[in-house]
């Protein structure tokens, strides 16, 4: 009787430390084998824009809280970025896990053929989230799937109708608050979040740290007071040090540790509201290239009759081009001659010095953009810089390249094959296999793979889930 006893009681506690053991990771329903939502989980997403991969292997950069979760989480060598890896594109790939050509936030400007006149997607000062990306995002999923949804300033989400909680990632304060969550500016300003500093410090010449300081502080109170299933934060002083500095320079690696220490912030708020249930992953939406030259698409064209100026302003445009950092796109606005001026152009960028890929219409779907006969704003090519060069604007002058004034640069927008443009991916905490180091990933896959890491299926994108990190 007592062995029968002893029996029961011990099967009974395995089981029980079985469904203990199980509550990490989402469950499925009995009756039809379906993924069901996990309520009492949060999924965060951390974007350290421009926090390239190579710093997580490089011993001058100090960050010790990223580097931990890699180390008892899982990683990737490196996370292949959008075309042109720039931050709009990126992030809003990250968010659909679909290629730019698909979602429609195809670069961080692009040129309206009819105004004739360059239109900004960066930072959110024109459209909201429905009128421009053309395909559901992962808060859209989650939020359908009745979870709670947050973000602090991720790129094209302006107005999202999904998000529970937000604030958009705009500079212009009355824009910025206009379009934030009005109950939860009104609770941070209860607890003294200086949200009203928005502008002012987006306008500092330091590129304002004090912005993502400020984020956390929101991603804590979000995390401690609404419990989201989903936040997505993106810190963004990184970027701004690297452009200004150069990438894996002191300034560059004093950033390093900065926006570490607000990946600790956010992640012990994190554990203290949800311990054993949360998932926290960092990433970022390219990398960085320095540069000491500049490429000057815009006077080739003057050269070739396709840009008439008077003086130093552009009077007549048949051509120009739109820089993209280390990429730029080619509009040729001349409509009965247009596939023959790409073809020609082609040929003359290929031999400019400082370009390594020159990208026509029938190479664009292995780069996941669009052709602009499906969408306009798309160029009628895209060139991609070498290392060390980048494009400019500019029609000034006489010189196609030109040294840049005032030392090294930092940029990057390049063709997402160059090494250095490999973004940073960890995954950490519930649900997540520890020691796993994925030799490839595209930033298609991350959008799937968290919403099965919240119970909840994501179909049609281009990526894929990476059951090789997931328990």
């Amino acid at each position: 009787m007592i062995h029968s006893r002893l029996i029961r009681f011990l099967f009974s506690a395995l089981c029980l430390g079985l469904i203990a053991g199980c509550a990490t990771t989402p469950t499925k329903t009995a009756s039809t084998g379906a993924l069901a939502p996990a309520a009492d989980r949060i999924v965060v997403l951390i974007s350290v824009d421009g926090l390239a991969a190579y710093y997580l292997d490089d011993p001058n950069a100090d960050m010790p809280t990223i580097r931990r979760l890699a180390s008892e989480g899982a990683r990737a060598v490196g996370m292949k970025c959008a075309m042109p890896s720039v931050t709009w594109p990126t992030h809003t790939t990250m968010a659909t896990g679909c290629w730019a050509g698909r979602h429609g936030v195809i670069g961080n400007s692009y040129w309206d053929r009819e105004a004739g006149k360059s239109v900004a997607f960066i930072p959110d000062p024109l459209f909201d989230k429905d009128e421009i990306v053309k395909v559901p995002t992962i808060y859209d999923v989650v939020h359908r799937a009745g979870l709670k949804t947050a973000a602090i300033c991720w790129p094209a989400s302006r107005n999202a109708k999904t998000l529970d909680w937000t604030v958009p990632d705009i500079f212009p304060d009355d824009l910025f608050q206009k379009c934030a969550t009005q109950s939860w500016l009104a609770e941070l300003r209860k607890e003294n979040i200086p949200f009203w500093m928005q502008e002012t410090w987006c306008k500092a010449a330091t590129g304002g740290p004090q912005r993502d300081w400020m984020y956390a502080r929101m991603a804590g109170h979000v995390i401690r007071t609404h419990r989201p299933n989903l936040l997505m934060v993106h810190l963004m002083d990184a970027d701004h040090v690297q452009h200004a500095h150069g990438p894996q320079s002191p300034e560059a690696y004093w950033v390093c540790r900065y926006e570490d220490d607000r990946v600790r912030d956010i992640l012990n708020a994190t554990e203290a509201a949800f311990p054993g249930r949360a998932t926290f992953i960092v990433v970022s939406d390219h990398g960085f290239n320095p540069y000491t030259r500049e490429i000057r698409p815009n006077v080739k064209l003057k050269q070739d009759g396709l840009i008439k100026m008077e003086g130093s302003k552009i009077v007549s445009r048949q051509a120009t081009a739109l820089g993209q950092g280390g990429s730029t796109f080619i509009y040729v606005l001349d409509k009965e001659r247009r596939a023959e001026t790409a073809a020609k152009l082609a040929e003359e960028f290929r031999s400019v010095d400082g370009i390594e890929v020159v990208i026509e219409q029938k190479d664009y779907a292995k780069f996941g953009l669009v052709a602009p006969d499906k969408d306009s704003r798309m160029g009628d090519l895209v060139l991609g810089a070498k290392e060390g060069f980048a494009f400019s604007d500019s029609a000034a002058g006489d010189a196609v390249v030109v040294p840049v004034s005032g030392g090294v640069k930092g940029t990057h927008g390049y063709d997402p094959a160059q090494q250095k443009m490999r973004a940073t991916f960890v995954a950490w905490g519930a649900g997540i296999r520890p020691g796993v180091k994925l030799p490839d990933m595209d930033a298609t896959d991350l959008a799937p793979t968290v919403a099965r890491l919240l119970g909840v299926n994501m179909t049609g994108t281009d990526g894929k889930v990476r059951e090789e990190i997931l328990k």
